[in-house]
């Protein structure tokens, strides 16, 4: 979202901030950047609309402008957020999860696993909070050099605490995926954009249509015989990121290559985003048409 120098005008008001003032400097200028992209940014407006025209189909023009501005106004937010974390450090803000059991049930268990997750909430702050589980955390994640916003890690102050898989390398990175999993390490994996690859891919009943969303996941967890586990994250406070555990999915071994016999699984996750949705509108961050997978996967992070 905005251009690079507007991204480095945030990141310059984060440090001259500090600690105290970062958030309320960087965020009172959100407020009239945000006004600004949301009224007069066509490609603002296209970004948003295939969503929130199935969230909130009967509203006119002016309802869809208020949804448009909070919903980019949240993503502000989180962009910021993560830059004051990976500026100022990791004491700037607070991931924990909704209970005290939810963390109990995944020290629980005693092998590696795979975590789903989605583009809600903040995920690299929810990222932060998974150290508490004493295993080493690989994400699977596309990295954009054209990317102008910077992941927390690349300010330099806050080291990423887990290492990435490329999905752009021979057979998407499953290899490295196996491997990890074999050594009972956690691996993460987003679970609604399919980077491209429609062939492994399932579409699924989500928001009044068809999209698409990944089936790797649930084949990695078939053949590894590793949980899945699905959590999100969202924005609880100034300071503050709430994770929750959604469920954990035991996924029978030998289910082959057809994308429909993993059909039943990826269901549980969709509904489980549909139910995040419901409570937390506006931090749904998956800025391209999940629904006309002709288009490219253009997205504002």
């Amino acid at each position: 979202m905005g251009s690079r120098m507007g991204h480095y005008f945030f990141y310059l008001m984060i440090r001259l901030g500090g600690r105290r003032f970062a958030r309320p400097i960087a965020y009172f200028f959100l407020y009239f950047v945000v006004f600004y992209y949301a009224s007069f940014f066509t490609s603002v407006k296209r970004k948003c609309a295939p969503y929130l025209g199935r969230q909130f189909p009967k509203d006119g023009p002016f309802k869809q402008f208020i949804h448009r501005y909070r919903l980019v106004l949240n993503l502000g937010k989180v962009l910021i957020d993560r830059a004051i974390f990976g500026i100022l450090g990791p004491d700037t803000f607070h991931a924990s999860f909704e209970n005290q059991e939810e963390l109990e049930t995944l020290l629980s268990l005693d092998s590696g696993f795979i975590i789903l997750m989605a583009h809600v909430g903040c995920w690299q702050l929810a990222m932060s909070a998974l150290s508490r589980l004493n295993k080493p955390v690989n994400l699977l994640m596309l990295q954009d050099k054209q990317n102008i916003d910077k992941h927390y890690y690349e300010h330099g102050t806050s080291g990423k605490k887990f290492k990435i898989i490329n999905p752009d390398q021979f057979l998407g990175g499953s290899i490295e995926m196996l491997n990890v999993l074999k050594k009972d390490e956690v691996l993460c994996i987003m679970g609604d954009r399919i980077f491209g690859n429609t062939a492994l891919s399932l579409q699924m009943d989500f928001l009044r249509g068809k999209a698409l969303f990944p089936t790797g996941a649930y084949k990695l967890a078939s053949i590894s015989q590793k949980p899945v586990v699905i959590l999100h994250s969202y924005k609880s406070g100034p300071d503050s990121y709430k994770i929750m555990l959604s469920r954990i999915i035991q996924i029978p071994p030998k289910l082959g290559k057809a994308n429909k016999k993993v059909s039943p699984f990826a269901k549980t996750f969709v509904q489980s985003m549909e139910a995040y949705i419901r409570r937390h509108p506006y931090q749904f961050f998956n800025f391209y048409d999940m629904w006309e997978p002709e288009e490219s996967l253009e997205t504002f992070d």
